[in-house]
């Protein structure tokens, strides 16, 4: 006879977990903290989607809402343009228009402030998640960003930072800062070149090596007794009296006492038969790595060109782009050669023209920059997605506060706002 939670429901003891980047895995390891047996499945392999080739960043002092008033400002000749950070190639599927009219119906300051409310909570527990990850056996490790730098090429550029960061502030967020001079980011960061004339340095954030750090949390879940079954997609999730039945598509069927939907874009295929009515659209991010002469002591941020760099190893990680497009499409060559030139003017010593490890990923957004997590209609059928660009920086509270839902049967008050039948 299975226990019952108060909630009165039984507690799941088997659990399927759909997809194997950092929000399943997440939720796996969790779980399984609660004592749960749990099977991840993912198509591809660990880390596969969004998780492996993203900036890695852990910064929860300004995980955002994706669509803000400043969206609005690029208007619809930049957006239809390859080389615009944020690209919006022309299309006629009902989705996709259903998906851009509802993110720019909630690109207002007042929808941001709302959605900005709604994060703070779950951000607020973000590193101490990854805290209790490594406490209980997960061999990666964050590192501290001792500087995190968001650099500009003059101090009115700067200035819609310094506006988000008080946004941020009276919605309850906590962040410190430095402002600097040209000259005094480049004393911290050389790799900063003559443009850069102001910045602002963040402080208590962190960073990883993202594809490094999924990979060592998918171990930790095998060493306690997990499985990870891949090279099989899921084709569908069927309702039964006692559980649900995972088919893959290979028609081989196996039952479970529940089961979480973590498949990042490609979320709704499967949680739309259960109520998530959503719609997650990838927002493409491109990355590539290349060699610097003097590797930055964090994360380095061109917040107007949009573009991200990370040390990852010995090389400098360099990411940017929003292209809202399948998550299925190839790499396009024209995205890199952007972010390329984007950084160029702004880089110093960096061997941009020798590049390696080119990638694109899928990030999974919604229309009001906030993630689906919970149960669907049915109790057995939970989802976890539509991080947008915080799967990183949120998958670890993600998994940790659904595996309390989960197991508990009630779900805790930070993830209201994420209802995925909202």
């Amino acid at each position: 006879m299975p226990a019952v939670n108060t909630a009165g429901t039984p507690v799941p003891e088997r659990v399927a977990v759909v997809g194997a980047g950092m929000v399943g895995l997440a939720t796996a390891w969790f779980l399984q903290e609660r004592g749960v047996e749990v099977t991840v499945i993912d198509r591809d392999g660990v880390a596969a989607g969004a998780s492996w080739g993203n900036a890695g960043w852990l910064t929860p002092g300004i995980a955002t809402p994706l669509p803000e008033p400043a969206v609005l400002k690029y208007g619809l000749r930049a957006v239809l343009s390859p080389s615009s950070p944020v690209y919006v190639p022309p299309s006629a599927r009902p989705d996709f228009l259903r998906f851009v009219t509802g993110f720019t119906r909630h690109s207002t300051m007042k929808a941001w402030k709302k959605a900005m409310g709604a994060l703070v909570p779950v951000n607020d527990l973000s590193l101490q998640s990854f805290d209790l990850l490594k406490a209980g056996g997960v061999d990666a490790d964050t590192y501290e960003a001792k500087s995190f730098t968001a650099a500009y090429r003059t101090a009115e550029e700067r200035q819609t930072l310094l506006e988000e960061i008080e946004h941020i502030h009276a919605s309850g967020g906590d962040i410190t800062f430095d402002v600097l001079s040209g000259d005094d980011a480049r004393a911290i960061e050389p790799a900063l070149s003559d443009e850069i004339g102001a910045a602002i340095v963040l402080h208590g954030q962190r960073f990883i090596n993202p594809g490094a750090y999924v990979a060592a949390l998918a171990d930790s879940v095998t060493a306690r007794g997990g499985k990870i079954v891949t090279g099989s997609a899921v084709a569908r999730v069927t309702d039964t009296p006692t559980g649900v039945l995972v088919t893959n598509d290979f028609g081989q069927a196996e039952h479970y006492d529940a089961v979480v939907v973590a498949t990042g874009a490609w979320l709704g295929k499967l949680a739309r038969d259960f109520g998530v009515k959503r719609v997650v659209q990838a927002g493409r991010g491109y990355s590539f790595s290349v060699e610097v002469e003097d590797l930055p002591n964090g994360p380095v941020y061109f917040p107007a060109a949009r573009v991200a760099c990370t040390p990852v190893g010995d090389r400098l990680r360099v990411a940017g782009m929003m292209e809202f497009r399948q998550p299925e499409a190839a790499l396009d060559r024209r995205r890199i050669g952007a972010i390329v030139e984007s950084a160029r003017p702004l880089l110093k010593g960096a061997d941009l023209d020798h590049r390696q490890d080119e990638w694109v990923g899928s990030r999974p957004c919604t229309i009001d920059g906030l993630p689906l997590i919970g149960a669907s209609q049915n109790p057995k059928v939970f989802v976890a997605g539509g991080h947008g660009m915080w799967g990183i920086t949120l998958g670890p509270v993600t998994g940790r506060l659904l595996a309390e839902q989960i197991v508990t049967g009630k779900a805790p008050e930070q993830l209201s706002p994420f209802n995925p039948l909202r």
